[in-house]
């Protein structure tokens, strides 16, 4: 919102308060922030955090308890900024703190390679293809935003020596230890270096950038439109949200796009004992479904009559009701008819627990009275439930994947 200039406008001062109070209460005392509120201090949270400060009023040794300076003091201690992991320096360039030649390459042409190759991002876990497909948006059109008085200053306080004479070059490869839950492999650094010296330089310079770079941008935002039309603009979460946003913005400030992912963003705040954050994109239907069985198994049905009622009219209204729009199969998304998501009917991407719970709730609330949990679902919805869990299931071992299954 920042780099946008909607902050004032989605972020009043109240919203803003809360923010901070929420990073004051989770920063560790050793000056950083975890991934998680109980997690160590990494040099990703606590670059990001100590920038979102300093975005939000802070001065550079503001913030409650000295929290600025503190978390500055554990950034210079553990190697300086320019040993933030892949997805700090992304941002980072994207705010104009770093230059973009810090990054590993992610060129959009990825995304225009046959799908019947290995590495490609039909194969990949829809949250890792979501979130680079952005990704790879924002680094092929190297966008920068604003350089504000603010992005200089910020440019002084986290680099160890001056912006013009850092060698940029060399940070691809950097990372703090603390970050570093396993060592790049050999080949790994490999082909990025390839990417990075004989790849790159191709695709950006005439004839090329005209023939596969531009034609590459539009492909990726064909995708990241139609993901966010298929999810209401809601993404399939909050990283994938933020970077969604951006790109709609870079192609088109004014446009209908960006307009619509505002509308969603109150969608993913989320305010608690300790402050406002933003959450992911909820689990309304998980805990509906598991709560369901709960009390039914409590052999009080009639004491809990209005709440099942509620409860069984949310889950019958949650259930998705029509398959991705169009081709979807090009656009490598799976059946979702008769499927349940994480959280709601908008969100739109299929869960193999979700909906084997949600189904299961249908049909122990099939078999008592009507008047006290309301009428049962339509047998054709059961059917396509029934349909959707049977084309997840394993081919080889006659099982359904664990945990979540997305396409």
């Amino acid at each position: 919102m920042y780099v946008t200039g909607h902050l004032d406008s989605i972020f009043p001062y109240e919203y803003r308060k809360e923010i901070l109070r929420y990073i004051y209460c989770h920063q560790n005392e050793d000056g950083g922030w975890g991934l998680h509120v109980e997690g160590h201090s990494i040099m990703f949270c606590t670059v990001l955090n100590y920038i979102c400060m300093r975005i939000l009023g802070e001065g550079p040794n503001g913030g409650k308890e000295d929290a600025c300076a503190r978390a500055r003091k554990w950034i210079h201690d553990h190697g300086g900024v320019t040993h933030v992991s892949s997805w700090g320096k992304i941002w980072l360039s994207v705010l104009g703190i770093f230059d973009w030649c810090a990054s590993n390459p992610m060129p959009p042409e990825f995304w225009m390679l046959p799908s019947f190759l290995l590495k490609h991002p039909a194969k990949m876990l829809c949250y890792c293809r979501l979130v680079y497909m952005p990704m790879s948006y924002l680094y092929g059109k190297r966008f920068v935003g604003p350089i504000t008085p603010l992005i200089l200053m910020l440019r002084e306080e986290l680099l160890t020596q001056p912006y013009e004479k850092v060698n940029w070059k060399k940070t691809r490869h950097l990372c703090a230890k603390e970050d570093l839950y396993y060592p790049h492999p050999l080949i790994q650094d490999l082909i990025w270096d390839s990417l990075y010296i004989f790849v790159e330089p191709l695709l950006t310079h005439w004839p090329f950038n005209k023939l596969l770079r531009e034609k590459a941008l539009q492909t990726v935002m064909k995708h990241i439109h139609y993901e966010d039309e298929n999810s209401r603009y809601i993404t399939i979460g909050c990283v994938e949200k933020v970077l969604c946003i951006l790109a709609c913005w870079v192609e088109d400030p004014n446009g209908d796009a960006f307009k619509k992912h505002l509308a969603r963003l109150p969608d993913y705040l989320w305010v608690s004992e300790d402050g406002m954050t933003l959450h992911s994109f909820g689990s309304q239907t998980w805990d509906a479904s598991l709560i369901i069985q709960a009390l039914l198994a409590t052999n009080l049905i009639e004491d809990v009559g209005p709440i099942l009622t509620k409860a069984h009219e949310f889950i019958k209204k949650s259930q998705v009701r029509d398959n991705p729009s169009g081709d979807f199969k090009s656009m490598y998304r799976h059946i979702s008819k008769g499927s349940w998501t994480f959280s709601d009917k908008d969100h739109g991407w299929q869960v193999s627990d979700c909906t084997a719970e949600s189904l299961k709730c249908c049909l122990l609330l099939s078999m008592l009275p009507p008047e006290i949990v309301g009428e049962k679902m339509e047998p054709e919805m059961l059917y396509d439930s029934v349909n959707i869990l049977l084309s997840l299931q394993a081919s080889t071992l006659l099982s359904f994947h664990s945990f979540v299954c997305f396409f």
